[in-house]
């Protein structure tokens, strides 16, 4: 928390409403208790299994977090050398503060995968998953709960978006479809008001678009790139047809994240998809949900290990991994404490988070009696109490 603005710190660790979903997420784990089993040979522990056609050394993954450079200079570059280095898979988030060619280009053969927010312009989401599957990501991860932000008090307290001042933006000022848009710009709703805090503004956005910062602030290409993001990021109206388009446009596994009802689970079976991913989206975006492990049981259940289930929310530490594990999740993503670790130490920080989390997965494991992934189910859990 010292190490980063307050805007910075209330945007990463803050929820929706009063966060009652946060601590949902944590008291859902809670519920669960792990059941240690004693006398069996743990002297070998495999983490190991294969998803989407990759063989990783351990089910845990980094989330998709967006604005990293809110927490350090390097931002998603630090995170993509380190998540290679652990040999943990790194979800690129499409408000990313560094280009997924960069990224990719620092992860030499590490895995990647690519979180999608489907654009008001089908051509530009069109774009994005080309340019994925042209740096090498395995999987397109379609984010379907953030069709519109969430009430997030504390960033409204504080006035505060990063998009607007040129923030997160990165895959969309180095696409080329992205650039076509910019030349219809979106019409400005006032003449704007020259003060300190607009200059410094101009500045901060100019800086970080592509080219001559002295350009930039002359030409104003920044300020329209931020108006033409704000009104084309995001697609309220997206509905199960709209899958068609994404299959017709890439052959990358396509997994739709934030599924909590067993019975949108099974609608994603009947449309073909490749994955499944529970996730509240660390509860940021509907205040009052259900917690995440909860929603993990129910559509594990009823996807009857058809496609992969892949699951975040809460998560902090090797025993919750173990528990999502138990109950049907395939790979586990660890999202706001990565980012904590990126602001205190850089690739450093990040790398050294994994690796914990891995090593604490194993002992977990090995003092619960189990040698591999395999042997992880329901009956390795009490069940939650009432």
């Amino acid at each position: 928390r010292r190490r980063v603005s307050p805007e910075a710190f209330a945007y990463i660790a803050g929820g929706a409403g009063r966060e009652t979903t946060i601590g949902e997420n944590r008291r859902a784990l809670d519920r669960y208790k792990i059941l240690p089993r004693m006398l069996r040979d743990v002297s070998g522990c495999d983490t190991s299994l294969s998803l989407f056609g990759n063989t990783l050394n351990s089910p845990v993954f980094t989330c998709p977090i967006g604005v990293l450079d809110l927490f350090h200079p390097q931002a998603d570059l630090a995170v993509a050398k380190a998540a290679s280095t652990v040999g943990v898979p790194m979800t690129f988030s499409n408000q990313a503060s560094v280009s997924m060619e960069e990224c990719a280009s620092a992860m030499g053969d590490g895995v990647r995968w690519f979180q999608l927010y489907w654009s008001k312009s089908d051509e530009l989401v069109a774009s994005l998953v080309k340019r994925a599957e042209d740096c090498g990501c395995r999987a397109i991860l379609v984010t379907l709960d953030t069709t519109m932000l969430g009430w997030r008090v504390r960033d409204l307290d504080l006035a505060y978006l990063p998009f607007l001042a040129g923030r997160g933006i990165a895959q969309y000022v180095t696409d080329p479809v992205f650039q076509e848009l910019l030349k219809d710009p979106e019409p400005e709703l006032e003449p704007p008001k020259i003060t300190l805090t607009s200059l410094s503004n101009l500045y901060q956005m100019s800086k970080r678009y592509p080219g001559s910062t002295l350009e930039n602030m002359k030409t104003r290409r920044a300020v329209d790139a931020v108006r033409k993001f704000i009104a084309i990021y995001s697609r309220a109206s997206l509905s199960w047809k709209n899958l068609t388009f994404l299959r017709q446009h890439t052959k990358l596994p396509i997994v739709l994240k934030g599924i909590l009802a067993p019975d949108d689970a099974l609608k994603a079976l009947d449309h073909g998809v490749d994955g499944i991913y529970v996730s509240n989206h660390g509860g940021r975006q509907v205040d009052g949900a259900v917690g995440a492990l909860d929603a993990l049981a129910e559509v594990a259940r009823v996807v009857k290990n058809k496609v992969p289930v892949l699951f975040d929310s809460g998560v902090r530490g090797g025993a919750d991994i173990f528990k999502a594990l138990c109950l049907g999740a395939k790979a586990v993503g660890i999202g706001r404490p990565f980012a904590y670790a990126l602001a205190v130490d850089g690739e450093r920080g990040v790398a050294e988070l994994l690796q914990n989390y891995q090593a604490d997965l194993r002992l977990t494991m090995g003092l619960s009696g189990v040698r591999s992934l395999s042997e992880l189910n329901p009956d390795c859990l009490l069940p939650k109490s009432s």
